[in-house]
């Protein structure tokens, strides 16, 4: 039907019925990833602690593992080597560098450690140390020897099974000393500063007075993620054996 010549229910392309508006066509935008956000100047800074944050975990780990595995396997190549020269000089009647041998059968009945000159690290990682300012074995006065119980070749190991009247053996080129423990190895605990075991005479309340005596002071070293403390044996010498003759001298 037309009125005034129009045609209302003509319908072209784009148009509605009974109009002549042109219908709006919407185009979809194809789906896609979000963008990625820009890499900002904290997101940096927090990236690079955590990977410093995992190379020092690493670097620790590869430090504990160097003190608890790798020095042991150093150390105890170092004191084949001392025991084995130790035994060519003795062999050919020089004393040399090192002081001696110490067996101690409540550390194994195989246990033979090197006893080496010195107190620092050095001496420490070849074996059991000597202090230098202490007396000579089997001579009037305090002989102090220390060494590590981890780390270092582990020399003092089994330190707190120590009992008291155990025997501790010190051998040189020329004699063998005997001495008798008057404690356990846990029944002297000492701060790493307390200085009195390497006294002439070891005891607390005999500073400055003078040695009548052979004795022998053994103190475990202050150790890796340990406390400050360290454990103190004081023995007697009760004989000493020439090995040139065989003879054994019972000391009272």
């Amino acid at each position: 039907m037309t009125k005034s010549g129009v045609n209302f229910f003509a319908r072209g392309p784009g148009e509605c019925l009974g109009c002549h508006d042109r219908v709006m066509t919407a185009t979809v935008a194809p789906v896609g990833r979000p963008p990625r956000p820009r890499s900002g100047p904290v997101r940096r800074i927090v990236f690079a602690l955590g990977v410093l944050m995992i190379l020092a975990g690493l670097g620790f780990l590869l430090y504990c593992g160097w003190q608890y595995f790798g020095t042991n396997i150093v150390s105890k190549q170092k004191q084949a080597e001392i025991k084995q020269s130790i035994s060519t000089d003795w062999s050919n009647g020089i004393d040399g560098d090192e002081v001696g041998l110490l067996r101690v059968k409540r550390f194994g009945a195989d246990y033979e450690a090197p006893i080496v000159k010195g107190f620092d690290d050095k001496s420490l990682a070849e074996g059991v140390g000597w202090d230098p300012k202490s007396a000579r074995p089997g001579k009037i006065g305090n002989f102090a020897i220390a060494a590590h119980r981890v780390t270092h070749g582990e020399p003092f190991a089994k330190f707190p099974k120590l009992r008291k009247g155990d025997e501790v053996v010190v051998e040189t080129r020329t004699k063998i000393f005997t001495y008798r423990l008057r404690n356990s190895g846990t029944s002297i605990t000492v701060d790493f500063s307390v200085g009195w075991p390497l006294q002439r005479v070891p005891d607390p309340d005999a500073a400055g007075e003078r040695p009548t005596k052979s004795v022998i002071t053994m103190l475990t070293c202050s150790e890796l993620f340990h406390t400050r403390n360290r454990n103190v044996v004081i023995g007697d010498l009760v004989s000493q054996k020439d090995k040139r003759t065989g003879k054994t001298t019972t000391v009272r």
